[in-house]
């Protein structure tokens, strides 16, 4: 098994849809539609912001994106937009997340995140679901000013770590990010909770797993 992990944080570590979760009587009965808005938003204004070769930090992002799904949902209270933002800001990590990573570090792991969170997020995230002890390194695109896929954001990893690609296992539950993750070199562990079909057969994860829960289980 690799000796070094590295995490996507959002939709991986961290439910995006934990926010409308907590107002989901006040959002009413199209709030599962309108957090799936808000997400789709947010990541495609990453795309083509780095396309365009243009960078906005990611909380901006998520702004923008939220105030996007208000205008398509109007049935939803704009009023929720400060309630929302605070929650995002503090999301809840998945029920598995904690033990997994625990374990992951109890049998000897060097752990790290890799986001598209800006920091202030990101010590935010892990600080509400106390698990900042178990990272070895907590990394942003923000040092590079440019979203995943980009090549020079898995760099950070090699980087930061001093180690190479092929020695690193990647996880997230996002497949066009596996399929970075892949293309640069990593050993990458697709979490598909999801069970969606596979998007990028050329690029294919180390493993295909249902839950975080299944790495730990690895070890045993």
């Amino acid at each position: 098994m690799p000796n070094v992990y590295v995490f996507d944080a959002y939709g991986t570590l961290f439910d995006v849809h934990a926010a409308i979760a907590h107002h989901r009587a006040a959002a009413g009965p199209e709030a599962d539609r309108f957090s799936e808005i808000w997400r789709s938003k947010q990541l495609e204004y990453t795309w083509t912001l780095t396309l365009a070769g243009q960078y906005v930090d990611f909380w901006t992002l998520t702004e923008r994106a939220l105030d996007f799904a208000f205008s398509r949902m109007p049935s939803v209270d704009r009023s929720l937009r400060q309630k929302l933002l605070e929650s995002y800001l503090v999301l809840e990590a998945f029920p598995d997340a904690r033990t997994t990573l625990s374990d992951l570090k109890a049998h000897g792991a060097r752990l790290a995140i890799l986001s598209n969170g800006t920091p202030r997020m990101l010590t935010a995230a892990l600080e509400a679901a106390e698990m900042t002890n178990l990272f070895d390194a907590v990394l942003s695109v923000d040092t590079v000013r440019r979203y995943k896929p980009r090549p020079e954001v898995y760099a950070l990893v090699e980087d930061a770590l001093s180690i190479s690609a092929k020695d690193t296992a990647f996880v997230s539950s996002n497949r066009w990010d596996v399929m970075g993750a892949v293309a640069f070199g990593f050993k990458a562990y697709w979490i598909n909770r999801a069970r969606m079909p596979d998007e990028y057969p050329g690029q294919p994860p180390e493993r295909q797993i249902l839950t975080l829960a299944e790495l730990s289980k690895a070890l045993a």
